[in-house]
């Protein structure tokens, strides 16, 4: 199979790559600045995603089987501080897309998210009633019902977690950016009492994959870990996991009650997984599983082999 992969230096996209040559697939992996080898990909373009002309005409080249998008803002704040680029990205991309896999009748598969939820009624399945309460939520919500508009024969949506794993620049993933904090003398300020369902990008990369070759599975689907765990919850694990102590790996363990930025970040979001978790081989994961997976990001090896 063809496969044209949006967004592919990132943190799913460049686990997807992996999957999909494991899997004997075609990979052309749209690219932005990254200069650094991808595993995985058959070919790498650097294109401006901004760009309509530009990427309808690499689809129109490409003449793919499947189009995974893998792009996005994906951080809420990232979203905040440019909303005009990131409406681009989060939903103009996804409806352009919508529109050339319904033209070449290319199989399309979409990563939404959890966030389309408030967070204050889980566990939320796929038909319950989305209230986003950010920008984000709000943007990938739009994205949903542009997709499915333009190719509704053809897209599948996977709404995602919060995601773990190994980014290709050992910055970019949970584990990372906690492990950047402590290296920096920083003690993060994380929930004790906001709920997230985490799963590697790996594991993420698997059930797109699959969807890229089920056909029959078209529309809006969840998917995410075993697990449901307090941000507290996931920092002590990956600190255990890592062997730091609490004066080594400190965290300020603060309440949503006390925060005046948490009423535009979702309390719970746990998800249902049904109707995917039933159909698919691959293999829903455990906490331990996914911490099994982590490595030490190379950004600071340094500083964590002082200690």
């Amino acid at each position: 199979m063809k496969i044209l992969l949006t967004g592919a230096s990132g943190l799913v996209g460049s686990a997807f790559a992996e999957a999909a040559k494991r899997r004997g697939h075609h990979l052309v992996g749209v690219v932005g600045q990254a200069a650094f080898t991808i595993p995985g990909l058959a070919e790498k373009r650097a294109l401006d995603l901004t760009v309509t002309e530009g990427v309808t005409a690499l689809a129109l080249e490409v003449f793919p089987d499947a189009i995974v998008n893998c792009a996005a803002v994906a951080e809420p704040a990232a979203c905040d501080a440019d909303p005009a680029r990131a409406q681009v990205l989060n939903v103009e991309l996804p409806a352009l897309l919508g529109k050339l896999a319904h033209h070449l009748s290319a199989r399309l598969i979409h990563i939404s998210t959890e966030q389309v939820f408030s967070g204050d009624r889980p566990p939320y399945a796929v038909g319950d009633e989305p209230r986003p309460v950010n920008l984000y939520g709000r943007q990938k919500l739009e994205s949903e019902r542009r997709v499915h508009e333009a190719a509704p024969d053809f897209a599948a949506t996977v709404r995602a977690p919060l995601l773990t794993g190994n980014s290709l620049g050992g910055s970019r993933s949970l584990h990372e950016r906690l492990l950047a904090d402590w290296a920096a003398v920083r003690a993060p300020r994380l929930y004790r009492d906001e709920i997230r369902q985490p799963c590697t990008a790996g594991n993420l990369a698997e059930v797109l994959l699959e969807l890229c070759e089920r056909q029959d599975l078209r529309g809006i689907f969840h998917w995410a870990g075993a697990e449901t765990l307090s941000r507290v919850d996931l920092a002590r694990r990956i600190r255990a996991h890592f062997k730091l102590s609490p004066e080594q790996a400190p965290i300020t363990e603060i309440n949503r009650a006390d925060d005046p930025a948490a009423a535009r970040r979702p309390a719970d979001l746990t998800l249902d997984l049904k109707p995917l978790a039933g159909v698919l081989k691959t293999p829903i994961e455990t906490f331990d599983a996914q911490l099994d997976q982590l490595i030490l990001p190379p950004p600071v090896r340094t500083w964590y082999f002082s200690l």
